[in-house]
């Protein structure tokens, strides 16, 4: 059996309570929680261009190696 890989700083215990948590929310708790991620004033969501998106990912790192240093 393959070894699973999981993202630096997560397990698998980690990723079954992720996993619990959605499996596990009604229909109305789960709109609450995408409601509340669109009105946070310290980030944003907006649609882009796909061709864009490994662009904006590798600003997103850099800034946030300059916050980190």
């Amino acid at each position: 059996m393959k070894k699973s890989k999981f993202p630096k700083g997560w397990d698998e215990k980690r990723v079954k309570t992720v996993l619990a948590h959605y499996e596990q929310q009604t229909e109305e708790e789960a709109m609450a929680e995408d409601e509340d991620a669109f009105m946070s004033r310290t980030r944003t969501a907006m649609e882009v261009p796909t061709q864009l998106v490994s662009k904006i990912r590798e600003l997103i790192a850099k800034n946030k190696a300059s916050q980190s240093a």
